[in-house]
């Protein structure tokens, strides 16, 4: 699992590139407070060699609780900036800073 940042100068976001192994699922998808939670938009492709993968550009100067979706089951990504109680899911999220 990795995220990777690459600051954009002419324009106010970062493109952060978000991929997670997992070579036996079908699905994966990053999801969180910047897309609401909504897996149909953090959708990640898989490719052959079974990472899934894909690059998003976010809002510059922003935190963001996140976590990857493989197959139905939450997984956080240990590389993760830190790391946010949520009360709501009763879990820990990972957080991002962009």
């Amino acid at each position: 699992m990795s995220i990777k940042k690459q600051v954009i100068k002419t324009k106010p976001v970062v493109k952060v590139t978000f991929s997670i192994e997992a070579k036996e699922a079908n699905t994966a998808a990053v999801i969180g407070d910047f897309n609401n939670w909504n897996p149909a938009e953090g959708e990640l492709s898989k490719l052959k060699n079974g990472t899934f993968k894909a690059v998003f550009e976010l809002p510059k100067d922003n935190s963001f609780e996140f976590k990857y979706l493989v197959d139905g089951a939450f997984v956080n990504e240990p590389e993760a900036d830190s790391f946010r109680w949520n009360e709501f899911a009763n879990a820990e999220n990972s957080v991002l800073e962009v």
